[in-house]
C-alpha cells in the first residue's frame, strides 16, 4: 500500500471535544460554567474483500471511540486481530458514509447519533484471503468473552507473528520519567479529563508517538494503526506505555505489534501477565514517579537491586 500515509491523512480532524454548560458546586454556592466533555461517538468498521469479480462489504466491528484518528483505529483493530499482516494488504480506506447506503449495519440507530462520519470501510486487496471464521467477530480478545485464559492463549498462538528475542531494555530511573512524559503530551485530557493515553517510547525514553480515546483499546488500535500504515511495524525497539491498567486484550495488540516491553500506569490483569511471559514480553505495572512492579522480563531493567524475595505487601 505505497499511499498509505496520504490515506491516513485523509482523514478529517474531527473535534474529540464538545462543551456544556454545568453547574459547579464550591461548598454552599453553585455556578454555572462552560465544561469540555471528550466526545464519544460509535465506530462501525466495515470490511470488503474478495476477488474483484465477487467483492463482498462486510461490516465486523462496532467501538464507541473519540472522533479523530479513524483509519488508523480501523486499520490497527484489523491488524492487532490478525486480519491483516502487512500495509500492502489494504487497496484503500475510506468513510462509508450513511448506512443505508451500503450494506447493513451492525448499529442502525446508534450510528445515526450526530453527523459524524461514523463508518470506515476498509478494502483489501484482491488477493488477501480472508478467515470468515475471523470475520464472524467471535475474538477472544475481550475480558467478558467467558473463555478461559488456556483457551485465550491458544488462541493467540495461531495469529500471532513468528517469536523474536527480546532485547529490549531500558533503566528504571528512565521509567520513572515516562509516566509525566506522557501526561504531558495528553492534550485532550487537559481539557477534559476524560482520555486515555497511550505513547511508543524509545529505549532513551523519547516520545515516539501518542493516541488519546476513551477507550484503552481504542487508543491502542489508534497507535498501532498508525506505526503500521507507516510501514514501522513491528516495533521491536519500542515500549508502550498505558495510561491505565493492562488487560489480555492490550497485551495482546501489543504482542501483534511487536511491541517487547509494556509499561501501564494501573495494575495488569493475571490473564495480561500470562501472556507476558508466554510470548515473553516484558511488563510492568502500576508506574509512578517512584515506585513499579515488575510482573515479567526483570532482567531487562537496570538500576534496581534485588533486596528480598517472596515478602508480601
Amino acid at each position: 500500500m505505497k499511499d498509505a500515509p496520504l490515506l491516513a491523512s485523509m482523514q478529517t480532524a474531527e473535534s474529540p471535544v464538545s462543551q456544556r454548560y454545568v453547574e459547579k458546586v464550591t461548598e454552599r454556592t453553585s455556578r454555572q460554567v462552560l465544561d469540555s466533555l471528550a466526545i464519544e461517538e460509535p465506530l462501525e468498521i466495515q470490511l470488503a474483500y474478495g476477488p474483484s469479480h465477487s467483492r463482498q462489504t462486510k461490516p465486523i466491528s462496532v467501538t464507541m471511540r473519540t472522533p479523530g484518528n479513524d483509519f488508523d483505529l480501523a486499520v490497527g483493530f484489523l491488524m492487532t486481530e490478525g486480519v491483516v499482516r502487512d500495509a500492502n494488504d489494504i487497496e484503500h480506506i475510506a468513510y462509508a458514509g450513511h448506512p443505508s447506503e451500503g450494506s447493513e449495519s451492525l448499529s442502525m440507530n446508534a450510528l445515526r447519533l450526530g453527523t459524524r462520519r461514523n463508518i470506515v470501510r476498509v478494502d483489501l486487496a484482491t488477493d488477501v484471503a480472508v478467515s470468515l471464521a475471523t470475520l464472524q467477530r467471535n475474538f477472544y480478545t475481550t475480558s467478558s468473552c467467558g473463555i478461559c485464559g488456556k483457551a485465550s492463549l491458544l488462541a493467540l498462538q495461531t495469529v500471532s507473528p513468528p517469536r523474536a528475542t527480546n532485547t529490549f531494555t531500558v533503566d528504571a530511573q528512565l521509567l520513572y520519567r515516562l509516566p509525566a512524559l506522557l501526561r504531558a503530551s495528553q492534550r485532550v485530557f487537559d481539557r477534559t479529563g476524560g482520555l486515555h493515553g497511550a505513547g511508543l517510547f524509545n529505549s532513551a525514553g523519547n516520545l515516539l508517538a501518542l493516541r488519546e480515546d476513551v477507550g484503552r483499546h481504542n487508543a491502542v488500535d489508534k497507535l498501532i494503526g498508525s506505526e503500521f500504515l507507516a510501514d514501522r511495524t513491528p516495533l521491536r525497539d519500542c515500549l508502550l506505555l498505558l495510561s491505565g491498567r493492562a488487560s489480555f486484550e492490550l497485551l495482546q495488540k501489543a504482542l501483534m505489534g511487536g511491541v517487547p516491553m509494556v509499561a501501564a500506569v494501573g495494575a495488569p490483569s493475571s490473564l495480561a501477565v500470562q501472556v507476558a511471559k508466554e510470548f515473553d514480553i516484558t511488563l510492568v505495572g502500576f508506574l509512578r514517579e517512584e515506585h513499579f512492579n515488575i510482573y515479567h522480563g526483570g532482567e531487562r531493567i537496570g538500576g534496581h537491586t534485588p533486596t528480598s524475595k517472596g515478602v508480601r505487601e
